[in-house]
């Protein structure tokens, strides 16, 4: 039961950082991402469909995105799709794909953008925690029931602050690969 809570633990923490990983992705830094694409919904006969499961997405360019819709009669309500997201984009219709032209990020953009990518990181490292400390309750109740000993619930403490260690250490990683792409640019 004990390593279950220490590898229950690390799954959960594993997770934290897939998610965190995820939401980088949806930021826009400057250069075509198809990532920045998946929160928008077209509504295509009556049902919000995802954009990316309606639409095949390139990247012809380095900061250009072309979206070719499967369905060609979809291409006037992806086009509003776009124009109603938060992406702050402006979608150029030529009657069988749209382009969206990523702008240069200005000096002040990127240190919003830098910003959003420290708030994101400081939340993701808010998950990890919690489930440390979720951890080390569970594993102070299983000593208390006498499941396992004092020594073995130190033990385990200290592989649940390791575990901890490593992942709010990639989530930094991850944080400051994402900086640097921003500053760059």
């Amino acid at each position: 039961m004990n390593n279950e809570t220490i590898k229950k633990a690390q799954e959960n923490m594993d997770k934290s950082i897939t998610v965190f990983q995820k939401n980088l992705g949806s930021i826009r830094a400057g250069v075509a991402n198809a990532a920045i694409l998946e929160s928008v919904k077209v509504d295509y006969y009556g049902a919000p469909t995802p954009l990316t499961q309606m639409s095949s997405v390139t990247i012809p360019e380095p900061r250009v995105l072309l979206i070719t819709p499967y369905d060609q009669s979809s291409l006037d309500n992806i086009e509003h799709a776009l124009l109603a997201s938060n992406l702050g984009l402006t979608p150029a219709n030529d009657g069988k794909v749209i382009r969206l032209v990523i702008p240069q990020l200005t000096g002040e953009r990127r240190q919003e953008i830098a910003k959003q990518v420290n708030k994101l990181a400081e939340e993701a490292k808010i998950a990890v925690r919690n489930v440390r400390r979720d951890a080390m309750n569970s594993l102070k109740k299983q000593q208390k029931d006498d499941e396992i000993t004092e020594d073995e619930q130190r033990n385990l403490e200290k592989q649940v602050q390791k575990a901890t260690d490593n992942a709010t250490k990639k989530i930094d990683e991850v944080a400051d690969k994402k900086r640097t792409e921003i500053t760059k640019g």
